[in-house]
């Protein structure tokens, strides 16, 4: 894919005069960083930091059986959302695998926002409407008119809440309904760093201003603009997972160690029958933390080992700046106790890791 045929945010230009280095990600040009990795991770775990993620997809979903749809086609127990509260779950096909990863907010009555991976929203929006047949469910992918600024951080809070005085009582995953520089727009608690945070969609045309707006305003308190790298090590020291790389159709939430999204006790959903097997009989391969006891930058793919055993593979991995340490993630056969010591393989050579738990980091601590 070239240059002139990448997909471009409505805060591109604003990238672009900050300096930041754009690259291709699943097909759209945004910033890997700006002033440095480890600048701008830290920036979030101590101040603030703002993120493009303009790239994720909007479906709403709307109609008398909009709720036992969204129960049907999720694992987490969407009946219990009331209006003004979001949720994370999965997407579960009928193998028991993901289709997707979600935060799904109720609006109002029959009311839904659900914020879908960008590499997936054409996916996902065709199975939404496979799934919703038969059913009085009114399904709009409006993921091309909506920007989506990531504001996250324990300033994060505080800074939204200057100009939008609601948000100081917004607690984690609650959904508002608000207007932004006059246009109807959303603010969730939500987030992928770990940190407190919320994130703003709002329509296209004013996303730019709200992104310039609110980097002004954060400057003095040391906000910082990020990029697609700080997202990655943040993400990962938070134990959150990447869809297509940790998580995907072949792949079920219980085997990534995501079981608490999973509520059996809800009713019937897809792929029900063969979780409920997984759970019964257990489980032949795990997501497990590896966290390196040498120096080591550990990258997706790197064999997981016990001894001269292949265990698996990492399909998450990178430096973590608040461990200074090397950590990664992966599905590692049998049930792999925390403590244990393995190596990975990195480049020909065997590097001594031990088995950890995770999230790697907790807000105000990293794991030890």
């Amino acid at each position: 894919m070239t240059a002139t045929t990448l997909r471009r945010t409505p805060i591109y230009e604003s990238h672009k005069r900050l300096g930041g280095k754009l690259v291709d990600f699943h097909g759209w040009e945004l910033p890997v960083q700006y002033e440095g990795i480890i600048k701008e991770h830290l920036a979030v775990r101590e101040r603030c930091g703002f993120f493009d993620v303009s790239h994720m997809g909007q479906v709403f979903v709307e109609g008398e059986d909009s709720r036992a749809f969204l129960e049907k086609v999720n694992t987490n127990d969407i009946g219990r959302l009331v209006p003004g509260k979001a949720v994370y779950s999965h997407l579960p096909n009928e193998r028991g695998g993901v289709v997707d990863d979600v935060i799904v907010s109720c609006l109002g009555a029959r009311r839904y926002l659900v914020v879908v991976n960008a590499a997936t929203a054409d996916k996902d929006f065709a199975w939404f409407k496979r799934q919703a047949q038969g059913m009085e469910v009114r399904l709009a992918n409006r993921s091309d008119e909506y920007g989506m600024i990531a504001v996250q951080g324990p300033k994060a809070g505080a800074l939204a809440a200057a100009d939008f005085p609601a948000v100081a009582s917004m607690k984690r995953f609650c959904a508002l309904e608000i207007e932004v520089f006059g246009q109807r727009s959303f603010i969730t608690t939500t987030g992928y760093t770990g940190e407190d945070g919320l994130e703003f969609i709002v329509p296209a045309g004013i996303a730019g201003r709200l992104w310039d707006d609110l980097l002004s305003k954060g400057r003095s308190s040391g906000a910082a603009p990020c990029g697609l790298g700080a997202r990655d090590t943040l993400r990962l020291e938070a134990g959150y997972l990447l869809y297509g790389q940790d998580i995907d159709d072949d792949h079920s939430s219980l085997e990534a160690g995501y079981g608490w999204v999973v509520k059996f006790d809800k009713g019937d959903f897809l792929g029900r029958s063969v979780l409920v097997e997984q759970r019964d009989k257990g489980l032949k391969r795990k997501m497990t933390g590896v966290r390196l006891l040498e120096k080591g930058v550990p990258r997706p793919g790197c064999s997981v080992l016990a001894g001269d055993r292949r265990l698996g593979s990492l399909t998450s991995a990178t430096y973590s700046p608040s461990l200074q340490a090397g950590i990664g993630m992966g599905y590692l056969d049998g049930d792999v106790p925390v403590g244990a010591r393995l190596s990975v393989e990195l480049y020909g050579r065997r590097l001594e890791a031990e088995a950890v738990k995770t999230p790697f980091y907790r807000r105000g601590h990293a794991e030890t």
